[in-house]
């Protein structure tokens, strides 16, 4: 993945964070579906909606954060109803996800600290006697 896009994906993760503040539901951002479908384009084919959705989210990031521009030949500036809805429900999931993984990175960081805290208990007990 070109290094580019983690840096877009920090930019873009905190003006979505800022929409959120203002009630706006939150969800994955368009440089965050680049860098999920990126690996996925060199594994196989992707179909032609994916690939119009691609090219789509590839110009709007490219043209955001890059200063270069999408070749007109495969510059994507719109999609139909039903290339909208799969890319929306792609970045709900992508969210959910990234939420889940952090719930449980949280919670096993905490599981750890009890463990530590219990092993050290029984040190602590013996250097008070």
């Amino acid at each position: 993945m070109p290094e580019w896009i983690k840096p877009a994906i920090t930019m873009e993760r905190l003006i979505e964070n800022m929409k959120a503040l203002k009630g706006e539901t939150p969800t994955a951002t368009d440089a965050e579906v680049l860098a999920y479908m990126y690996p996925l384009t060199l594994e196989a084919p992707l179909d032609s909606d994916w690939t119009q959705i691609y090219l789509y989210i590839s110009t709007k990031v490219v043209s955001r954060h890059k200063e270069t521009e999408i070749p007109a030949d495969i510059k994507v500036e719109s999609l139909n109803d039903y290339q909208m809805e799969r890319l929306k429900e792609l970045k709900d999931w992508i969210y959910e996800e990234r939420v889940r993984l952090r719930q449980e990175r949280r919670r096993a960081e905490r599981a750890q600290a009890m463990a530590e805290a219990k092993a050290k208990a029984p040190e602590q007990l013996k250097l008070g006697v």
